[in-house]
């Protein structure tokens, strides 16, 4: 029974406050909570918009980029869910919903970004989810099928039978272009056997014998006497050998959204499990003259005055528009700056864009990427009060040199940083170096914007000495190791390609692994140093035959990320002091000898000497999922000291 009846959309906010609720919902502090969707409400009151559902849960705004994000599975209690697309999204970017990072949203292909829904009207009327997957069991009676059929209250997920709570499909299927479905519990009991012709209706149930915890304990009943074992569900080409193929559903947009044809292998995955659901995101730096004052205050306006000049307005008459506007109240600009700020936007608008996929691919090398080098490389002179970025060199122990193997070292006292969700994949993971990766659609329908959040913080940028890396870079030894993790790297994309008769090119080297692996060391030991827990810090990587650079930055975006301590440890006496520490405990690690001759480590072999005990970091303060890490290259191997870049330096 596969009922097509379209699932109405289910309200998620962002707000912990659940005190003014119809339905009291228990709650942990930082906890997703989800209840049941109440009725509408809608109507005005007073002038201001009531909320349209009746809040139900609560995740973070960030939660919405990250790990919650549209398409991603949501499971409260008795119930999952679905997060729905942008097209339901109720937020008013007029009223401090909407995200400027010029860069970025041209980058992107965007007008603007907004950040997740607020809870309350008229800011925002939160995030809808719908419920998935729609088939459901009985723990009692074992019965299993559609949600809908049980025929349960509304408000209640409990089979009518026995009066136990109802539970979601533990398995779904999906594929790499981003398409979930339920699983297809009838077509595997039913293919796996020959078809018994004679029954006059197929009802199911699922048990599980307990016999073992394999899959082959979990097995499907009908009543036409037909049975199978969930045993080999998840091979690669499992549910495609059987004949059952992908759907092309897309339950986050929608009733009537399939795309049939679809001919990507179906692959069978638990519902709780990270491969259904890989963001793919985008951040970019705000800087100069995107983060000064004028630009700030130009955001909001920009779309107009960008259209007047489209329609041949003549310059007067849009200096009057800027004067008229309000932007410039309570400020030292002139309407000519801003008329001049407008022309510099609308330049970057023809600029920003990749010209290929090569050249959005590798995101440390990416044109965003070196923009931002050069200004964090030469800082700024003069930042303002309302600037949201500032870079200087350090102020103490001036007559002191940076370290050994260090060629400049920037404090960036102010940053900002925008980080957008702009796809997701399933079943995959992204490339992670950043490459052209196709992902699913976060809406039905035309969308301008993109999802965003913002984080404010602080950071220290060093890069490394071009002389001593490019000599080092010639040695044997990183360039066999990088040389291994290149091949293999080469394997996954080629084993990820449509085409197989073009090889893919990896940009891993021996300079990424030293900028990647020294990020991670560093981030440690600051973490120990400066109070800073792991996990509140972010590395960002320049890397180019130009480029050899990292920031360490505050990645969070509450109190842990202004407290100042990051600034200091760019000092030169402590920064000498810190990589002294840091090399010395990457050059021990409580797993070694096996950790340093290790021949493949992390996830599809793509790290060398690296472990959790070692080098391997939270995964949200990595840039790749903690892969292409290898703390040889850094300190070198028994057998070939020269390995390490910061080997014998003085």
């Amino acid at each position: 029974m596969h009922p097509c009846r379209r699932r109405s959309p289910r309200c998620v906010s962002h707000s912990v406050e659940h005190a003014r609720r119809r339905r009291r919902i228990r709650s942990l502090p930082g906890a997703l909570t989800v209840a049941l969707r109440n009725r509408r409400n809608g109507g005005r009151d007073n002038g201001a918009t009531k909320p349209t559902r009746t809040r139900i849960g609560a995740v973070r705004r960030t939660q919405l980029i990250s790990t919650y994000g549209v398409g991603a599975l949501i499971a409260v209690d008795d119930r999952s869910y679905i997060v729905s697309g942008l097209d339901t999204w109720k937020n008013d970017a007029r009223r401090g919903g909407a995200l400027y990072e010029p860069r970025l949203q041209y980058w992107l292909g965007v007008s603007y970004f907004r950040l997740p829904p607020a809870d309350e009207p008229p800011a925002g009327d939160g995030v809808r989810i719908r419920m998935f997957p729609r088939w459901y069991s009985c723990p009692g009676c074992k019965v299993l099928q559609p949600w809908k059929a049980f025929g349960t209250q509304e408000g209640k997920s409990v089979c009518r039978l026995c009066d136990r709570a109802l539970v979601p499909s533990r398995f779904v299927i999906a594929c790499e272009n981003g398409h979930i479905d339920d699983f297809p519990y009838f077509a595997w009991v039913h293919k796996k056997t020959v078809p018994d012709t004679s029954a006059s209706e197929h009802n199911l149930t699922l048990e599980s014998t307990g016999r073992t915890a394999s899959l082959r304990s979990v097995v499907i009943r009908c009543s036409c006497q037909k049975e199978a074992s969930l045993q080999g569900a998840f091979g690669k080409r499992a549910l495609r050998n059987l004949g059952i193929e992908c759907g092309g559903r897309r339950p986050w947009l929608g009733f009537g959204t399939e795309q049939p044809g679809c001919d990507a292998d179906p692959r069978t995955l638990q519902r709780g499990s990270s491969a259904a659901w890989f963001p793919i995101t985008r951040s970019a730096l705000s800087i100069p003259p995107w983060s000064d004052s004028l630009h700030q205050r130009l955001h909001e306006h920009f779309a107009v005055f960008d259209g007047a000049l489209d329609d041949g307005v003549a310059e007067s008459a849009v200096l009057n528009m800027i004067k008229n506007s309000g932007m410039l109240q309570d400020s030292r600009f002139t309407a000519e700056e801003a008329l001049a700020a407008v022309h510099e936007r609308r330049e970057l608008r023809v600029s920003a864009r990749p010209d290929s996929d090569a050249e959005a691919g590798f995101e440390p090398a990416n044109p965003l990427r070196q923009e931002e080098y050069r200004q964090l490389f030469d800082g700024t002179a003069n930042a303002g009060r309302g600037d949201d970025f500032e870079c200087v060199p350090p102020e103490r122990d001036r007559g002191l040199p940076p370290p050994p193997g260090v060629q400049r070292v920037m404090l960036v006292k102010r940053l900002r940083e925008v980080r957008a969700l702009q796809s997701f994949t399933r079943v995959e993971m992204p490339d992670p170096t950043g490459g052209d990766t196709p992902g699913a659609a976060l809406s039905a329908g035309g969308v301008d914007w993109l999802p965003a959040v913002e984080v404010s913080g602080e950071g220290v940028f060093l890069t490394l000495d071009q002389r001593r890396l490019q000599e080092w870079e010639r040695r044997s030894g990183p360039v066999h190791r990088a040389s291994v993790l290149k091949e293999r790297h080469e394997l996954v994309l080629a084993r990820r390609g449509t085409d197989t008769r073009v090889r893919p090119s990896s940009p891993v080297t021996p300079r990424y692994l030293l900028l990647h692996t020294l990020a991670h060391v560093l981030i440690d030991e600051w973490s120990l140093d400066s109070g800073y827990p792991a996990a509140a810090l972010r590395e960002r990587l320049y890397m180019s035959d130009s480029m050899a650079g990292l920031l360490i930055y505050t990645a969070t975006s509450d109190s842990a990320g202004s407290l100042g301590g990051v600034v200091a440890q760019g000092e030169h006496r402590r920064l000498s002091r810190t990589l002294e520490s840091a090399l010395a405990r990457a050059s021990w690690c409580s797993q070694d000898p096996p950790c340093m001759e290790a021949e493949a480590s992390g996830v599809d072999a793509l790290n060398l000497a690296a472990c959790y005990a070692c080098v391997l970091l939270p995964e949200t303060s990595c840039e790749t999922n903690n892969v292409f890490l290898d703390r040889a290259i850094l300190v070198g191997t028994p057998d070939d000291p020269g390995t390490g870049f910061f080997q014998g330096r003085s």
